[in-house]
């Protein structure tokens, strides 16, 4: 318990204006609910091999790995990057700030639903079993000093995947497929386990849910759609109207 409130006190650190939806006892508790890791003589651990290897292959493909590169680096301003094209939107926080907002807190809840099972499990990562380096070695220390599952990196991936789902549900496909890769990415680099993966979205998808019982997560979801319509075209003369007298509202309630 001390791990996670040191953690939390961290990241608040690190990312001041964050400020998650729900603390981590607000959130579903994974210890209850999502299977344990599996142990290393079941057909579940022989599976995860078995994908370990099907990343070291794709490091061959140059274009794959370069991706799987990319996706290494656990920040909001990654995940923008990367998710910009399947959503149809240049993402930043001085373009795009709404969305910004609710990716930011979102991220900051993430943290809060992995925490716990991660040093609970206390599970090895794969390069660290198998005593061989990575496609990001530059991470590697980092990744020694904690635990493999499930994975923080898909947990953000592919929560974020679901989030912009819902600001452009007419580019799902696209989003969806990206928040994929993004899970399968820990799997190519050698960080991470298929399992921890798997676990991985099953987390972000009990945040994601957790989050939509939050007031004032459901406002900044709408202030998030409603400035991709605007930034896309597709926002009618009355909605910014609206948009910029509720922005006017707010700025003044901040004073």
């Amino acid at each position: 318990m001390m791990v996670i409130l040191t953690m939390t006190v961290l990241g608040a650190s690190a990312q001041s204006k964050a400020e998650a939806y729900f603390s981590f006892r607000e959130l579903p508790n994974m210890l209850k609910w999502c299977p344990a890791p599996p142990d290393t003589v079941g057909a579940a651990f022989a599976y995860d091999i078995m994908q370990y290897m099907w990343g070291k292959q794709m490091r061959q493909d140059k274009e794959r790995a370069e991706i799987a590169i990319r996706d290494a680096v656990y920040s909001l301003e990654c995940i923008m990057q990367e998710f910009s094209e399947p959503l149809g939107l240049k993402m930043s926080e001085e373009e795009t700030p709404e969305i910004f907002k609710l990716l930011r807190d979102a991220k900051a809840t993430c943290e809060n639903i992995s925490g716990f099972p991660k040093y609970y499990y206390k599970r090895k990562r794969p390069f660290i079993r198998f005593n061989e380096p990575t496609a990001t070695p530059e991470f590697e220390p980092e990744l020694r000093r904690n635990y493999s599952y499930p994975s923080g990196h898909t947990i953000l991936g592919w929560c974020s995947a679901l989030l912009l789902t819902e600001i452009n549900p007419e580019r799902a496909d696209t989003i969806l497929k990206r928040g994929m890769m993004y899970g399968e990415s820990r799997v190519i680099v050698g960080a991470h386990w298929q399992s921890d993966v798997d676990a991985g979205r099953l987390a972000a998808a009990a945040a994601y849910a957790r989050m939509h019982t939050s007031e004032r997560f459901l406002e900044q979801m709408q202030l998030a759609r409603q400035e991709f319509r605007i930034k896309t075209g597709l926002v009618t003369p009355d909605e910014l109207k609206a948009f910029r007298k509720a922005a006017k509202n707010r700025a003044k309630t901040k004073k």
